[in-house]
């Protein structure tokens, strides 16, 4: 092959297998190029030391063995979070995020280059919208992070650039590579969304086994328009129906995200709001303050974040504060952004 085809991370088994017995090698080299990706995190094909030297050499020359590149890296390895920095195979630049918390050590991936989404508060949106990531390419950044970790990777949230259920066909394949190449736990992976009502549905249909965690962010249209437009095509009501139907077809609670706003979403008529709308919804919620970037938007002072999880403590829902990691090195949620 003169011409790479595309990389390794993108082939399934079977198309692996074509090329394995194009070269003349046995079929169970399959299974072990795959330890060597999935279980070991190797880097290069020539890191792959019980494979034969000529076969790693034509390997080399004809598949590219990981998609990205990385290309920077912001924090230390005993800091409690990293951002990478990586390039795609269309030149294109995302950040994931690596983080560490007791016996937990969660990746943060990206399932777009920028978000079309639009999101008032999230500096994503900032960037546009530039490219769907391909299954390789959201696989890698767990392999690639799993590298780079000094402990084992607990869990994998799909909460970085990008709406996932805008690239749904390849977030679903990447989650199930990483649950059952990878052999992370199925429970242990979340997918959130913006609140794309017709992927709830069908991510229920499909009975995913995976958690599901909806941007939830205001109590009302009237406000949840304001900050997050995707609201106009996908109102409250309509998601709340869809987080029933989940519930119904998977008996899994819905995680809703929101996040703080000062003099938007969280004052006390906010949170009172906020429960009455969730008492009859099968859900949790996480409250998260949020992480500032250059808008007009703030975090509101403690003494209003904490009066609004007081309140809530009365919801029949559970309710857990979330402060993100890595705000200094601007890999907090709603901070991830290419900056040129």
């Amino acid at each position: 092959m003169k011409n790479k085809v595309k990389s390794l991370l993108d082939l399934s088994d079977s198309e692996i297998c074509e090329i394995l017995n194009k070269y003349d090698a046995d079929s169970y080299r399959l299974n072990q190029i795959n330890d060597w990706v999935y279980s070991k995190y190797v880097k290069k094909w020539q890191n792959m030391v019980n494979l034969p030297k000529d076969l790693i050499n034509k390997l080399e020359s004809s598949i590219t063995l990981h998609p990205l590149k990385e290309i920077n890296c912001s924090g230390l390895g005993s800091d409690t979070a990293q951002k990478f920095l990586f390039l795609t195979s269309q030149n294109n630049k995302i950040e994931s995020v690596l983080m560490r918390e007791g016996s937990r050590t969660t990746v943060c991936i990206s399932s777009q280059s920028g978000c079309a989404v639009d999101c008032d508060f999230c500096a994503t949106a900032l960037m546009g919208f530039k490219q769907n990531l391909s299954t390789g390419e959201i696989v890698d950044q767990v392999l690639q992070l799993s590298n780079r970790s000094s402990s084992k990777i607990t869990n994998v949230v799909f909460m970085g650039m990008g709406e996932p259920f805008l690239n749904y066909k390849k977030v679903v394949e990447s989650a199930k590579i990483i649950n059952e190449k990878i052999g992370l736990g199925a429970r242990r992976i979340t997918i959130s969304t913006s609140g794309i009502v017709s992927k709830i549905y069908l991510m229920a249909d499909e009975r995913l086994p995976f958690k599901l965690a909806v941007s939830l962010n205001a109590p009302s249209d009237e406000i949840r328009k304001e900050i997050m437009p995707i609201t106009i095509t996908n109102p409250i009501n309509e998601l709340l129906k869809a987080a029933v139907y989940y519930y119904s077809k998977l008996r899994r609670f819905v995680t809703f995200e929101y996040v703080l706003l000062d003099n938007v979403n969280s004052d006390e008529q906010c949170a009172h709001h906020l429960i009455k709308l969730l008492k009859n919804i099968p859900c949790k919620v996480n409250i998260i303050p949020y992480n500032e970037i250059d808008s007009q938007y703030k975090r509101p002072k403690s003494k209003v974040i904490n009066n609004f999880v007081r309140i809530l403590d009365d919801a029949p829902f559970t309710t857990t504060i979330r402060w993100s990691k890595g705000t200094n090195i601007d890999a907090g949620c709603g901070q991830l952004a290419i900056r040129d």
